[in-house]
């Protein structure tokens, strides 16, 4: 089912803080904010260099007036306007982005950020009570989300297709960081240092991808307590970890598993999720995000595909093209921006049933990575032990 029109009824006023030419990530936020239509990029603090900054805001088409040398003076002069910004994205190293968040829920604006929002819970909850005394959105880029199949997974477990759920086995362990390139690599360099990357690396990093992905297909499963054993095989990446595995224990009795990894020589990325029940299994594999694999004991395996008929109704609303031709991560990312879309409509218009049926990384999400994190942390401090989540 191809939805042709997936508009709002006027874009969003947007700015980006962060996210300028060298960025890794700042591309993927305007090409999936930009794609729909639903956001307009007229406001932006680009780089920490504000020349570099304004030059580059000009290449997007941006007013040069608009182009702002840092975002404290982005939010104040955007304020004084009747055209100014309504939301704002922030694509900065994550040592920034509690201090940014809160000054834009503060100035009155919708917010999305990387994650990890912060650094600590304590944080993480500040930014929540504001985000919810504001009436603001925040929206998490956990961008592997907008993927359908991760939807039609959630409905299949829903529905019992798998019978109990026993065991979650996730992933995200790479290979791209086996050996130091952050010594030729500044914007590799920051995720390894604690001043700029807080308390973790791959666990903050990467591991908190799967870990949102299993919530969404199964919310019913809480976490009770956890446990993590965290390594620096490239010794210089110390106190930071480069390796990790984290066992954990549900309410009702389940378990899970998350690898996080940035020294898994020869993947590509490696990032899976499998669901194990009584009665049958699911897996999906981000390097082929178009396929789900669904294994019932004794019957031959499956794989489902997306964008077919078959598929549950609520799998199928993000279809951008038809069944057989691959969607990838821009459509994922444009999938979850096109929902910060409709959430931040909704709230600005008091549509209070459209926000109860909507489902995104919200600031909710954002709280529990930064939960998970820490508790990981804590918990490989301690040599490992046991820890009440």
């Amino acid at each position: 089912m191809i939805n042709g029109s997936k508009r709002i009824p006027q874009p969003i006023r947007w700015a980006m803080v962060g996210g300028g030419r060298d960025s890794q990530i700042g591309y993927s936020h305007r090409s999936a904010a930009l794609r729909d239509q639903n956001f307009a990029l007229v406001a932006g603090a680009f780089d920490i260099n504000p020349e570099r900054g304004l030059e580059f805001g000009i290449t997007l088409g941006v007013d040069p007036e608009r182009c702002y040398p840092d975002y404290l003076s982005l939010f104040e002069q955007e304020a004084q306007r009747p055209d100014g910004i309504q939301a704002v994205s922030i694509a900065t190293p994550n040592g920034t982005h509690y201090a940014i968040t809160k000054a834009a829920l503060e100035a009155g604006l919708h917010v999305v950020c990387e994650k990890p929002l912060c650094f600590t819970v304590t944080e993480a909850e500040t930014l929540r009570e504001i985000a919810l005394a504001k009436n603001r959105i925040v929206g998490v880029t956990y961008g592997y989300a907008g993927h359908q199949l991760i939807e039609q997974a959630r409905q299949m477990i829903a529905q019992g297709e798998l019978g109990e759920i026993r065991m979650v086995h996730m992933q995200f362990a790479h290979g791209f960081h086996s050996a130091p390139v952050e010594l030729q690599n500044e914007s590799a360099l920051w995720r390894m240092d604690p001043r700029v990357a807080g308390p973790s690396y791959v666990l903050g990093d990467i591991g908190t991808h799967p870990l949102y992905i299993s919530e969404v297909m199964l919310p019913d499963h809480t976490i009770k307590r956890l446990m993590c054993s965290r390594q620096s095989f490239v010794k210089s990446r110390a106190p930071l970890e480069d390796n990790a595995y984290t066992l954990m224990e549900y309410e009702g009795g389940a378990m899970g598993m998350v690898w996080s990894s940035a020294v898994n020589a020869g993947s590509m990325h490696g990032q899976k999720i499998r669901v194990i029940g009584s009665r049958a299994s699911l897996e999906w594999w981000d390097e082929r995000p178009n396929q789900l694999s669904f294994e019932i004991q004794g019957q031959p395996a499956q794989v489902l595909e997306r964008g077919m008929s078959y598929l549950h109704a609520n799998a199928l609303i993000d279809d951008r093209i038809g069944a057989g031709h691959p969607e990838g991560l821009f459509e994922a990312w444009s999938n979850l921006y096109y929902r910060f879309a409709l959430a931040m409509d909704a709230t600005d218009r008091n549509d209070s049933a459209l926000l109860t049926t909507l489902r995104y990384p919200d600031i909710h999400a954002g709280v529990e990575g930064v939960r998970w994190v820490e508790r990981c942390v804590q918990s490989a401090n301690q040599g490992g032990i046991w820890i009440d989540y």
